[in-house]
């Protein structure tokens, strides 16, 4: 292995004597600057001979301050624990069968953290040393990932905490004084339980679904879905939960294309955006079902997808909001929620190949607008 560097103006290297080989960076017509990761290299006397531009911007060292510089000046590595890091591997004076150092969370001059990983480059598999070079990564994208982390765990603590409570409570009760309950307050009791199960149950499918968007695998099971009839009965259940019926207003524009889908999905995208405009909006809920061009690029054709609109005539979202309101944990208000709700219909229409938006309705409220294209099972095409 060699690591060369590019000889293009202002390119942040210098040329060593003994690196033009083949498999090279320059003979592959790569820039070290082009690297997302940062690239120091140094040579078999310990000189820093690359030091690209995210290698700058990771350490905030000048290449031309490092370049030529012994490798432990130009990158002044500390463990967690002070040590330094290079004194510690010792590349060029320590075992002659290592050949590389894991990646690690080390320290630069100022305490800021960077992930470092190494190889060292020798002549024979046990010969010396000739290069050794060092990967730089920074540590603000695994942060942002273990705080998120964080949050989902504090956001499922504290929701499955309440009603957990309340199971536990009313359970211990009634085991404890049953003969002192009148039926209806034995009833009450039992009906607060059920309910709060439900929601510890949705949860769970909240978490599940997370846990499968993430990682690419949400499953569906498509089939020939009637969007408009979807809808109608997500009002119906609305109106004999006691909502007014003129609270909802339904356009549908007919001819509608074939639409397959996974139902329960779409019932679950349906559900979420129907009660965040209930629960968030005000006046109207107006639901749009047309039919549009497809999402899909190389699909322009007219009327190859179904497009829904959800909008309300609340105060909706404010604009410094809108590009946040599909991330994890983003609460429109301050009443209840997880804020996990929107994440998922966005990962749920992705996942069918669709696209969904956020805006501001004619009525001043938010509008949601998600649009499916016309797809098929595999045997029917």
């Amino acid at each position: 292995m060699s690591v060369g560097t590019s000889s293009a103006p202002g390119a942040r290297n210098v040329r060593h004597p003994s690196a033009a080989r083949p498999g090279d960076l320059a003979e592959l017509g790569i820039d070290p600057d082009q690297l997302p990761d940062g690239l120091v290299v140094a040579d078999e006397h310990g000189h820093v001979i690359c030091f690209n531009a995210a290698a700058e911007r990771i350490t905030a060292v000048p290449a031309a301050a490092a370049l030529g510089q012994r490798l432990e000046k130009a990158l002044p590595l500390e463990d967690l624990e002070g040590r330094r890091w290079w004194q510690l591997t010792d590349p060029y004076g320590g075992l002659a069968i290592r050949f590389r150092q894991p990646e690690r969370n080390l320290l630069l001059p100022g305490g800021r953290e960077v992930l470092v990983s190494a190889r060292y480059v020798r002549t024979a598999p046990t010969g010396a040393v000739r290069r050794v070079v060092v990967s730089l990564r920074d540590t603000a994208a695994r942060r942002r990932t273990e705080r998120s982390h964080a949050e989902l765990i504090a956001t499922v603590a504290h929701e499955l905490r309440s009603p957990l409570t309340s199971v536990k409570g009313f359970t211990a009760t009634l085991l404890a004084k049953w003969e002192r309950f009148t039926d209806d307050q034995k009833r009450l009791m039992l009906e607060t339980v059920d309910a709060d199960a439900d929601r510890v149950t949705r949860l769970i499918a909240e978490l599940l679904d997370i846990s499968r968007i993430d990682s690419g695998r949400l499953e569906l099971r498509r089939q020939p879905v009637d969007i408009g009839a979807a809808v109608g009965r997500h009002i119906q259940a609305y109106v004999a939960a006691g909502l007014p019926a003129d609270r909802f207003l339904l356009r549908l524009e007919q001819p509608l294309p074939d639409l397959w889908a996974d139902p329960d999905k779409i019932d679950q995208v349906l559900s979420n955006l129907l009660e965040n405009a209930v629960r968030h909006g005000e006046g109207t809920v107006t639901i749009d079902i047309t039919p549009t061009a497809s999402p899909r690029e190389g699909e322009g054709h007219e009327n190859t997808a179904t497009s829904v609109t959800v909008s309300d005539e609340g105060s909706g979202i404010p604009e410094e909001s809108m590009n946040r309101v599909f991330t994890r944990f983003w609460r429109g208000s301050k009443r209840g929620g997880t804020g996990l709700g929107l994440y998922i219909v966005k990962g749920i229409v992705e996942a069918h190949g669709g696209t969904i938006t956020v805006g501001r309705a004619p009525g001043g409220g938010a509008e949601f607008r998600f649009t499916l294209p016309v797809s098929a099972p595999a045997y029917l095409t």
